[in-house]
């Protein structure tokens, strides 16, 4: 959602004429640069808050040279966010995301073999669980009866990095 956005929305819910809404929306925003430049924490009760953080200045690095660079000390707001929103906004995300998996899993089950040459041959396909260990393979790992590689159907091939 963006600056405008908010206004229109102002406007539609509230029946306020769109330079009111503007000039309404602007306040609000100024008043909380203002607040932050002075160095006061702002917080919104079942929002969240926003505080000024120091920074030390430190020696970092041009990441396309390779130069070393010093940085400044800064002051950057940070936003945390409230207990209500997070949870609101995670009880609405759930749902979607629960029916896009099923759906997925329901078209993973009734996808139909493909043979070597190409052919179907109307079976439903077997779902390959993908390997969830990360990072390096030990010895112990590679040489264990029960690794990715071995227990992969055929035909499978398996990622390395």
């Amino acid at each position: 959602m963006t600056k405008s956005d908010l206004i229109d929305v102002l406007c539609e819910t509230q029946k306020v004429p769109k330079g009111r809404a503007e000039f309404l929306v602007h306040v609000v925003f100024d008043s909380m640069e203002a607040s932050l430049k002075r160095g006061e924490r702002i917080e919104i009760r079942g929002f969240g808050s926003f505080e000024m953080r120091t920074y030390r200045p430190y020696e970092g690095r041009n990441p396309r040279t390779g130069v070393t660079v010093s940085v400044r000390p800064k002051r950057l707001p940070f936003f945390k966010v409230g207990k209500d929103l997070k949870e609101r906004v995670n009880a609405g995300a759930a749902s979607p995301a629960v029916k896009s998996t099923e759906r997925t899993r329901a078209k993973r089950a009734t996808a139909p073999v493909v043979d070597g040459d190409g052919a179907t041959d109307g079976t439903p396909a077997v779902a390959v669980a993908p390997v969830t260990k990360t990072g390096p393979v030990s010895e112990d790992n590679a040489n264990s009866n029960t690794s990715a590689s071995q227990t992969a159907p055929t035909g499978a091939s398996r990622a390395t990095a």
